[in-house]
């Protein structure tokens, strides 16, 4: 290649790098600049460990999109004195797969340098093009990082899986997006209204190229309305302008309104107010509040606030939060009402709560007295001699399917659980405690 051909390389490259998307021009270039993901890269962490002694193993990154799965892997690769190969799972083939293993061979033999091959969606790759990948994978010639928005469990092939080190990269949370958002700001030399910043890193739902891209096309409709005699960082983002660029209409309210308003949804259904309830979920849904979040909130008021004098609460709850992750939005909305309305409209009783805390009361107040002799495990060979289930009563072999038997340690008197008078535990208090009335 001559002087003048590398020259116009350069700058083609900078040129591509110019036009790029604001996600693309952020990319970090060095793992101290990765935004979120402590539990994983801090100091002293699994995955950093790893790389700051060049032992990088075959591992699996699964997260949502744009968690910085892809830039992660680079990163991990360049920290490394590794090559890097990238494929993706959608284009590639086993031929493909068979020529990065060709490619790896020469490479160790003859420079003496390792492969590390970044597949992204692996979870795109059917069963044969994965076993492909498996002899390399397990003589070592080649590092495998599989990047899957899906559960490796299902998706990924078990000698593969368990070849593989598997890190979960949580979405990013909302002062990570802000803090991605701060230097977009910078690079796109434009300034932004608090509540609009809040805005978008809300409805990016940790997503952070979302979050980017968003930002960049507000920052496009903020200069469109400067005067172009004034100074480039005189363009504002507003409000209306994050709102515009997400192409959703919403109401703006900062993170102190955010636990205000989840509070108000929260002391609604609790009070049995379902028009209460349904007023601040649309609320937070047309604030563009995390759906998930709120479906959290809700599966842990179903136990926390109806409890068993409703057992289906907390199926439904549930079922609400599977259908944000299956469905999405706007369409999971009607399973967030449906779970609003159960709940608000459901006995309520707080009764597991309280035992829960009694029972972790009495755990915490005194030491630990032990497992009583008949309660331990006696499935294995020796454990008779040593006294281990000696004594036990069977409930299912008496005809009342109950046995007056102890079940606490020693100097625990329990008491944690009192069923209220609500609901379906109304039927548990007419009935316990066992033995039932005459059977004693």
């Amino acid at each position: 290649m001559s002087a003048s051909d590398d020259l116009f390389g350069v700058v083609a490259e900078q040129q591509l790098r110019g036009r790029a998307p604001l996600a693309e021009r952020l990319r970090p270039r060095r793992l101290d600049e990765v935004v979120g993901h402590q539990q994983l890269l801090g100091p002293g962490r699994p995955l950093r460990a790893l790389v700051d002694a060049d032992r990088l193993t075959s591992l699996i990154l699964w997260g949502p999109p744009g968690t910085g799965k892809t830039t992660l892997a680079r990163l991990l690769a360049e920290a490394s004195s590794s090559a890097f190969v990238q494929l993706s799972a959608v284009t590639a083939t086993v031929k493909d797969v068979r020529e990065v293993n060709a490619e790896a061979q020469r490479r160790l033999g003859e420079h003496g340098q390792g492969t590390i091959l970044f597949l992204d969606e692996v979870h795109r790759f059917n069963r044969a093009q994965q076993d492909a990948l498996l002899p390399a994978v397990e003589s070592g010639l080649l590092t495998f990082i599989g990047a899957t928005t899906e559960n490796p469990y299902f998706e990924v092939n078990p000698p593969l899986l368990s070849r593989s080190s598997l890190f979960r990269l949580d979405p990013l949370t909302v002062p990570d997006i802000l803090q991605l958002l701060q230097r977009g700001l910078g690079a796109l030399a434009v300034q932004a209204e608090e509540v609009a910043l809040g805005h978008l890193a809300r409805v990016a739902n940790g997503d952070a190229r979302h979050a980017l891209g968003a930002l960049e096309v507000a920052a496009a409709l903020a200069r469109s309305r400067r005067d172009p005699r004034t100074p480039a960082m005189e363009a504002v983002i507003t409000f209306d302008d994050a709102v515009e660029a997400l192409g959703t209409k919403a109401i703006g309210y900062g993170i102190d309104e955010h636990y205000d308003v989840a509070s108000a949804l929260i002391k609604a259904i609790r009070g049995s107010d379902p028009d209460g309830g349904m007023y601040w979920l649309a609320h937070m849904l047309e604030a563009g509040e995390d759906a998930r979040f709120i479906a959290r909130r809700l599966v842990i008021l179903a136990s926390e606030d109806v409890g068993l004098a409703d057992p289906m609460a907390l199926v439904l709850a549930d079922a609400a939060a599977r259908a944000v992750d299956y469905v999405g939005l706007p369409e999971a909305r009607l399973s967030l009402a449906h779970a609003v309305l159960y709940l608000a409209t459901a006995p309520k009783s707080n009764r597991v709560y309280l035992a829960l805390e009694a029972a972790v009361d009495a755990v915490r107040s005194r030491p630990n007295p032990g497992v009583p002799a008949h309660l331990r495990g006696s499935g294995y060979r020796g454990a008779e001699q040593l006294g281990h289930g000696v004594g036990y009563r069977y409930p299912h072999d008496d005809p009342r399917g109950w046995v007056e038997q102890q079940y606490l340690p020693d100097g625990v008197s329990g008491g944690f659980y009192h069923p209220s008078q609500h609901g379906r535990e109304a039927t548990t208090a007419q009935r316990w405690p066992y033995p039932p009335p005459g059977e004693q």
